[in-house]
Order: structure tokens, then C-alpha cells, then sequence
């Protein structure tokens, strides 16, 4: 796995041009992004036909009130969130799902179950809207953990991970298909010692979140020291996957920024990390500015997320600081 660390990007990238995204990458994004909704509408789905069958047991809609199991549905299609519900008493959910009863599905007649779905699916949409806000970033992780874990894995270089919610780190196994879904950190050694990649960290000296951070620090150590000293950071990182062309500026600009605040917090230390770029959709100005930033040696290095050549050469890159 040696990579000269010099000027990582020219293994990768010979001009501005081969940043930029291609029309393919882009029609290819929204697909997947097409795709994941979909997969994630699959549980409110299910519960819609769920509370279709229970419902229609009711002869009239006041007989819904009388059915055990459905009042989280009824809430949900009275225009409830399951956080809103946290905040409510019973009384005030009874009065809920009297004022949809009265509202909305008794004028409704006969057919009040299919508007009582319709109305649960509604809100569950808004539910699932909110979840699909961060979707592009949460694919892009996805697939830059997945070539991160293959490059270990060809390389013969045995890693663990860290569980998203319950933050224990669980060691390398024969199966590893589908961790990417559940990883928050990922450790490793190379030839200089314990290396271990955190996504989306509170960096305290940066005071602000940071999408990729390495250390040279194997977990127990690097959570002994609470994130805070700063020779322990080795590549710092930036992710966007977003692949809506007319977001691309946006999306650089909030990446930029971050990098700047990253430049100007390690400014007083006696070490400043690799900073690197990964984007789904950068377009030709934005690539120009990169590399621009790659040349001066702003940037350490940058990948379009969308070209597996490219991340894979950023992946060995990571794996062997």
C-alpha cells in the first residue's frame, strides 16, 4: 500500500477537468437517491396496510376509538409526530383523534378507512421527508466506508468498527456486508502505529463539526484525550453528497468554510492536518477552485465521490497516513 503523501491527488487527478461531474454520475445519483427513499418508505408502508386491516373492522368511524392498538396510527393520521405525542397528555391525544374523527372521517362516509391511510401516510411522508434531508450525505459515508473497508481488506490489514448508537467498537469478521449502514468510526494499524477515522465529530478545537477526522491514536487512547489534543489529528475532511448540480456552489462553499475554520484553529498549534475534499456533485468552476487549493497546497488532496478510480486512490491515501 505505499503512496507517496507529497502530492497524493496526482495519482489520481490530472486536471480540474477530471473533478467535475458527469452527466452520467448525476443521472445515476438521483436514482440511488430515488432508490433509497423508496427503501426507507418500506416500514410506513407496511404499517399503513397494518392499520388498514385493523381499521376495518369499524362499521363507523367512532368505532375506530374502540379498537386496541391503532391509537398510535389514529395519532399519526390526526397530523401527530411520535415526538409531538411525547409531549401530550392522554386527554389531549383523545381530543386529537376526536377532532380527525370528527373532521376529517366522517364526512369522509363510507370510505373514512381509506381516508384515515391517506391521512397517516401523509404525515408519515413528512416524517420521511425530514429523514431524506441528509440522505446524499448519508449514502456518500456509506460508500466511502465501503471502499475504506475494502482497501483494508485486500491490503491484509484486519480493522474494527464502531456502532453508530450503541458507540462500541466491534472487531473485524468474516461477514461484513452491510456495517457501512450502522459504522460511525472505523480503526486500523499501518506501518506508523494505531490509526482510527471518526465521521461527523464535534472537533473542540475547531468548535464545530468536522464530516471526517483521523488520528494516530488507537480508540481507548483517542477517547482518553476527548478529541482535544491536536497532534493526534492526522486528515481532516470534508464529504458532500448532495449530487443536485444547482447545490454543487452551496455545497463547496460550505465545505470551504469549514476547512478555513479547521486552517485557522490549528493556526496556533505546532501541527496542521491533511485537509481533503470528497463531493458528489462538483461542477467545473468548483473544480477549478479545488485544484486551485490542491496546487497551493491548501488541500492535501480531493476525489469526485461519484468516480471509483478517485476513491479508491483517496481511500489507500487515508489507509496509509
Amino acid at each position: 500500500m505505499n503512496l507517496s503523501s507529497s502530492r497524493p491527488f496526482q495519482a489520481h487527478l490530472r486536471s480540474s477537468d477530471d473533478l467535475v461531474t458527469t452527466y452520467a454520475a448525476t443521472r445515476a445519483g438521483f436514482v440511488a437517491l430515488a432508490l433509497e427513499k423508496n427503501r426507507r418508505a418500506t416500514p410506513y408502508v407496511a404499517e399503513a396496510r397494518a392499520l388498514q386491516t385493523a381499521a376495518s373492522s369499524a362499521q363507523t368511524p367512532l368505532d375506530l376509538l374502540n379498537i386496541t392498538g391503532i391509537e398510535s396510527g389514529l395519532l399519526t393520521a390526526a397530523g401527530l409526530s411520535d415526538k409531538a405525542c411525547n409531549h401530550l397528555t392522554a386527554q389531549d391525544k383523545t381530543e386529537a383523534i376526536r377532532g380527525l374523527i370528527e373532521n376529517f372521517l366522517e364526512p369522509a362516509g363510507d370510505k373514512f378507512v381509506e381516508e384515515l391511510v391517506f391521512r397517516f401516510l401523509l404525515t408519515r411522508g413528512d416524517t420521511l421527508g425530514g429523514s431524506m434531508r441528509n440522505i446524499g450525505g448519508a449514502l456518500a459515508q456509506r460508500k466511502l466506508t465501503r471502499v475504506l473497508l475494502s482497501t483494508l481488506t485486500i491490503a491484509g490489514i484486519p480493522y474494527c468498527w464502531q456502532h453508530t448508537k450503541t458507540r462500541h467498537w466491534v472487531e473485524m469478521s468474516d461477514d461484513d456486508a452491510d456495517i457501512e449502514l450502522s459504522l460511525r468510526g472505523l480503526s486500523w494499524h499501518n506501518a506508523s502505529g494505531p490509526r482510527t477515522l471518526i465521521y461527523n465529530l464535534a472537533v473542540p478545537l475547531v468548535k464545530n463539526n468536522v464530516d471526517i477526522s483521523l488520528f494516530n491514536l488507537a480508540p481507548a487512547e483517542l477517547q482518553a484525550t476527548a478529541y482535544k489534543v491536536a497532534n493526534t489529528y492526522l486528515a481532516l475532511g470534508e464529504l458532500k453528497g448532495g449530487i443536485d448540480p444547482a447545490g454543487a456552489d452551496e455545497h463547496w462553499k460550505t465545505a470551504r468554510s469549514a476547512l478555513d475554520r479547521i486552517r485557522t484553529a490549528f493556526a496556533d498549534t505546532d501541527t496542521l492536518p491533511h485537509l481533503f475534499f470528497i463531493g458528489a456533485a462538483i461542477e467545473k468552476k468548483m473544480a477549478g477552485e479545488i485544484w486551485q487549493q490542491l496546487e497551493t497546497g491548501g488541500l492535501a488532496n480531493a476525489a469526485n465521490l461519484n468516480e471509483e478510480n478517485q476513491l479508491a486512490s483517496l481511500a489507500r491515501w487515508l489507509c496509509t497516513l
